[in-house]
């Protein structure tokens, strides 16, 4: 069975890069979700085995979604822009911050370190 990733990602056009990326590779993709609310509700249908969020979802910030699968060992890709990555990986020291744009190879990558500690 194939490893499910979840996307939370408003950017149109990187979403569904983001989905491509990962089906191509393999991996089970739940979403892409625009919002924290239909992210939200789809980690508690089931337990994704690796989120990557976008700090910034068309309805808020993904901070309480990114605690709360940290919180309960999901590992998070956190997918927001280049300035941003310093603060976010000291505010979630056990999630990964990934600066956009990402090439593909480098998110690949990315998901095959952090799952293979997981």
């Amino acid at each position: 069975m194939a490893l499910r990733i979840l996307v939370a990602e408003d950017e149109f056009v990187t979403a569904y890069d983001l989905c491509d990326t990962f089906e191509e590779a393999g991996y089970e993709v739940e979403g892409p979700h625009a919002g924290i609310s239909s992210a939200m509700l789809a980690c508690q249908k089931e337990k994704p085995d690796l989120a990557i969020l976008d700090i910034e979802l068309a309805d808020g910030l993904s901070y309480e979604l990114a605690q709360k699968l940290i919180d309960e060992n999901v590992p998070v890709i956190l997918h927001s822009e280049r300035s941003e990555c310093d603060a976010i990986a000291a505010r979630f020291p056990r999630a990964t911050a990934l600066a956009k744009p990402c090439p593909p190879a480098t998110l690949l990558d990315a998901v095959g370190r952090v799952l293979a500690t997981a």
